[in-house]
């Protein structure tokens, strides 16, 4: 398994679910691997787990300050990036009545502003030919109750993947999206749902996929290697829905 071997990578939000897991198949995959998180205790589970080769940065996905400062440690460590997979994200679903203006913040600075800045950041260091996967999601083609602001930011992303194609396909640089449905990750568990409630979500969000199930943080980690790797240079600007069927129904 080689399909990355050689190429230097960032994954945000790497220390658990989606990232790590595709922080563990870069790794399998021959890649040179970056990560980063802001939850110190699993940043350093995340470097016992993937080991001595990983490189660990504490960065609020956030910050636009630290976006700056990612790229100045990737560059240090790596002189140059061929793939980023911009995953960090939060998911904060609530009624449109319960917004405030410092939690719609909030959620947009990490979901997409954050995002943008590092990107910014990291286009001088990115090779020819070099990949950018975003992390999009189904609920940006749903109308589910509770996820505008969620769904906005992710909209924003999988615009983004266009735009940032058309602007940058010259230097080899494309831009991609990656678009999970429902996955059995921790993101679940930080939704400040009691055990009951988080049981009756779980089963009614199963009964709207056709696949039966929660996906895997494997499944998207899989599909994450392939955008990074060389065997879609012809795919750009593209949206990859992973959602078990559920944006069909």
């Amino acid at each position: 398994m080689s399909r990355l071997k050689g190429k230097a990578t960032l994954i945000t939000g790497g220390t658990s679910g989606i990232g790590l897991a595709t922080a563990r198949r870069f790794l399998e995959e021959g890649a040179r691997v970056a990560i980063t998180g802001t939850n110190a205790g699993r940043l350093e589970e995340a470097r016992a787990s993937l080991g001595g080769d990983a490189v660990v940065i504490a960065a609020d996905a956030g910050d636009v300050a630290a976006q700056d400062m990612i790229a100045r440690q990737v560059e240090a460590k790596f002189g140059k990036l061929d793939a980023v997979f911009v995953n960090a994200g939060i998911a904060d679903l609530r009624p449109v009545g319960d917004w405030t203006e410092d939690a719609f913040d909030r959620s947009i600075d990490i979901d997409l502003k954050g995002p943008y800045f590092l990107i910014k950041a990291l286009v001088p260091l990115l090779s020819n030919p070099s990949s950018i996967i975003l992390s999009g999601s189904v609920n940006a083609h749903l109308g589910m109750g509770g996820t505008h602001v969620y769904a906005l930011a992710k909209a924003g992303m999988i615009s983004l993947a266009r735009t940032l194609s058309g602007e940058l396909i010259g230097r080899g640089i494309r831009a991609n999206v990656i678009s999970p449905g429902p996955i059995d990750t921790p993101l679940n568990d930080k939704l400040g749902l009691d055990p009951a409630a988080a049981k009756a979500r779980a089963k009614a969000v199963v009964g709207l996929v056709p696949a039966g199930r929660f996906g895997t943080a494997d499944e998207i980690a899989n599909a994450v290697v392939f955008l990074a790797s060389d065997e879609c240079r012809f795919m750009v600007g593209s949206e990859m829905l992973i959602d078990g069927g559920l944006s069909i129904m």
